[in-house]
């Protein structure tokens, strides 16, 4: 693409591309912005190097003089859109690039972190919504690559989970880290007790010992025998663990360790936790990896070029695609509220006065980079305080688990509107 417009003189125009998504997935009723402040750093350095230009030329890609123009590229210009942590709905303009032609080349870039992101922030948070105030540690690095194990960590920790067992994410994000000992652990040692023994003497009696190696009932009442009732919390990971919770609560509590914590641990979900605290099961944390990292659905964002240069003025452009129509000309978004609950999400056309919006509205779309440098907090504190603010201004059934429609009904109004 980038060789015809080179050749066509169109590589340079003035161009606009906006990042939205059609309708939302598997009948979820919102979403959560996430990955925002990864993709502005990764910006901040993306370039060509020496080697990469080398192999597009040898493997005939670009032409001699895309070459050149690649190995001077960098993204100069300004993106508009949704903060990071922000709910989004079908159709939401969640990121406004305005640049050049050129700066297509940032298209998988952009849609790889937001998708990947916000995919695990939205299913993080119906966990959290799910979870109803109990402790969520993220442990599905396991589970994923390298890289993405990081970055969904990042993105629990904005949807409101706790901590993570990801160090790495803990080191890059200032998450807060958690984690267990492993089975492993209890079977390198010659007996279960010995392996408490060892825990209990380097981590202290407030440790989590994990109670299920062999029989879950006989390793609560050994974590006891040997840490006390100061111990911590015991975790299970194995069998029917709701029945295992139920039992071990009842022989903690009979030996007055009323204050030992249960976490519950191994393929679990919104579903599944929703399931568990409906029927009073016990339990104070969860850990959620796989299902989090590997089950997540992304939300089907695409990077569309919505205007063009042509003269001295921007054209608007838009497909019209059956069943993948879009929308010219750059937008911005507000939400409208109906006795302080959040009603429907409206775009307009840059250009429109901002005094045709109804009083009770919320802008969503800011300033995030000018002239290709980010002039925004990135930080995931931040961005945490906004998800809880923006999910809280929700309806009720947004929050329902069962497939639905949106949250939040969709109103764009094009430019001809007056």
């Amino acid at each position: 693409m980038l060789d015809g417009a080179l050749t066509s003189g169109l590589i340079d125009a003035r161009a606009t591309f906006e990042v939205f998504t059609r309708s939302l997935p598997n009948g979820y009723r919102y979403g959560v912005v996430a990955g925002t402040g990864r993709l502005l750093e990764e910006l901040a350095t993306f370039q060509f190097d020496e080697p990469t230009i080398e192999w597009l030329l040898a493997q005939q890609i670009v032409s001699p003089a895309l070459a050149q123009y690649l190995a001077d590229y960098r993204f100069d210009g300004d993106i508009v859109g949704y903060l990071e942590g922000e709910v989004f709905t079908s159709l939401s303009p969640v990121l406004r690039l305005e640049g050049r032609f050129a700066d297509i080349v940032l298209e998988t870039l952009t849609l790889s972190i937001l998708n990947f992101d916000s995919g695990v922030a939205t299913k993080a948070m119906r966990v959290v919504r799910a979870a109803e105030g109990r402790r969520l540690i993220e442990m599905g690095s396991r589970r994923t690559n390298e890289r993405a194990a990081v970055a969904a960590a990042r993105a629990s920790y904005i949807a409101g989970f706790d901590a993570t067992s990801n160090l790495a994410a803990g080191m890059l994000y200032d998450i807060p880290t958690a984690g267990t000992a492993a089975h492993a652990f209890v079977l390198a040692h010659e007996s279960e007790r010995a392996a408490f023994e060892a825990q209990v003497a380097t981590q202290g009696p407030s440790t989590t010992l994990l109670v299920d190696t062999f029989d879950t009932e006989a390793g609560t009442e050994l974590a006891l025998d040997v840490a006390g009732t100061d111990l911590g919390a015991i975790r299970i990971d194995s069998g029917v663990i709701a029945d295992a919770a139920l039992r071990s609560r009842k022989l903690l509590d009979q030996r007055g360790a009323t204050g030992v914590r249960i976490t519950l641990t191994g393929d679990l979900d919104e579903f599944a936790i929703a399931d568990l605290l409906a029927r009073d099961i016990p339990v104070d944390t969860f850990g959620v990896g796989t299902k989090l990292v590997s089950g997540y659905t992304p939300p089907g964002f695409v990077f569309k070029l919505v205007a063009i240069e042509h003269g001295s003025t921007m054209r608007s452009v838009a497909k019209r695609s059956i069943g993948k129509l879009s929308t010219g000309g750059a937008k911005v978004a507000y939400r409208l509220f109906d006795d302080g609950v959040a009603v429907t999400e409206m775009m307009i056309p840059r250009e429109r006065d901002e005094d045709q919006v109804r009083p009770q509205s919320r802008a969503l779309t800011f300033e995030l980079v000018r002239e290709g440098v980010s002039i925004v907090d990135t930080s995931v504190v931040a961005a945490r305080d906004r998800a809880v603010s923006a999910v809280n201004e929700l309806p009720e059934d947004a929050f329902t688990l069962a497939s639905g429609e949106p949250a939040l009904v969709s109103h764009v109004i094009a430019e001809s509107a007056s």
